[in-house]
This record gives structure tokens, C-alpha cells and sequence, in this order.
């Protein structure tokens, strides 16, 4: 299957967000990373990306992962995206959810306007998963990013996360009854 340009086009706001970037060091002193280890895509994954790792990812060659639109992936290989859960919702108000690498997964954000504030706090998607407690520096520009698209809603990491988790608490099931 092969998809014009303008399908893969993202959102406004994660446009606005790949502008501004990611920042990630770690820091051998301290022992640990600073910043979040994200790297947003400029455009959606395509279609058949998508299928050839998430058959991969299984280890189910029955499954192309078309309820996914993946926008971004860390240095370890974990990936990013919208899941397709809310039929006939704009893709700004589904889920966004985490594929680590080493199997790993949760929904981190209810939808985009989420995702920007856990942006503004200072996390990407695998800390947000990993550890939404942990003390960050909030980033400014994330901030402004979210004041425009996702106003009033404005909460903590762990409320973003554990809000996510409670309306989609199957989520890990149904990646389970994917993989063999």
C-alpha cells in the first residue's frame, strides 16, 4: 500500500514539536540520562514500515499494526504512536501509546493535548512510562507548545499516566494476544 504525502502528515502541534526537538546526554558523573530520549519522525511511519516491524515486533506475521500511526521511536528502538482506539475520532484525540524494544508497553498520554504536557514536564515517552514520578526540568518551549494546542490541561506526569491507564486498561492484553 503505498500513501500520498498528506497522509503521513502530522498533527500541527507534534509539527511545532519536532521543531523545537529533543535533547538526551548521559551524564557520567552522575550516573543516569538528562533529558528524554525521543526522537520524533517528521511524518507518520508508513503503512508498510509499520507492518514489516510490528510482524517483527509479535513475531506474528498475521498482524501489520494498521491501528498504530507511529510519529517517533528513542535510541533503544521503542516506538511511539497513536493507537486507533476511538473510532471516528480525530487522530489528536486518540491514545498515544509506548512500544519498548524489550516488549515494554503502555498507554502514556489519552490523547495529544496529554502527550504535550508530559512534553512541558520534562519527559519523553519512556521516562513517562519507566518512572512518571521522577523529578525533571520542565522544558519552556514544550510549555508554550502546550499552552496553544492543549490549554487547561495542564496535570502531573503520574496523573497524565495513571488517567491513561485507567480508561484503557486492556491495552497490554491486546498486545499480548498479538505476540507468539
Amino acid at each position: 500500500m503505498t500513501e500520498a504525502l498528506g497522509d503521513l502528515a502530522l498533527p500541527s502541534a507534534l509539527v511545532d514539536v519536532v521543531e523545537v526537538g529533543f535533547e538526551w546526554e548521559w551524564d557520567e558523573e552522575a550516573d543516569e540520562a538528562r533529558g528524554c530520549d525521543f526522537e520524533p519522525y517528521e511524518r507518520f511511519e508508513a503503512s508498510a514500515e509499520t507492518a514489516w516491524w510490528f510482524r517483527l515486533w509479535t513475531g506474528n506475521e498475521e498482524v501489520d499494526g494498521s491501528e498504530f500511526r507511529f510519529f517517533g521511536a528513542t535510541g533503544a528502538g521503542d516506538y511511539v504512536g497513536f493507537w486507533l482506539a476511538r473510532p471516528g475520532a480525530p487522530i489528536v484525540e486518540q491514545p498515544v501509546v509506548y512500544l519498548g524494544s524489550e516488549g515494554e508497553r503502555g498507554v502514556i498520554a489519552r490523547d495529544l493535548g496529554d502527550l504535550l504536557w508530559l512534553f512541558a514536564a520534562g519527559f519523553g515517552p519512556h521516562e513517562a512510562i519507566t518512572d512518571p514520578g521522577r523529578e525533571t526540568q520542565p522544558n519552556e518551549a514544550f510549555r508554550a507548545i502546550a499552552e496553544r494546542y492543549a490549554p487547561g490541561g495542564r496535570r502531573s506526569v503520574a496523573e497524565i499516566v495513571a488517567a491513561a491507564g485507567a480508561e484503557f486498561p486492556n491495552f497490554s492484553d491486546l498486545i499480548d494476544a498479538m505476540c507468539r
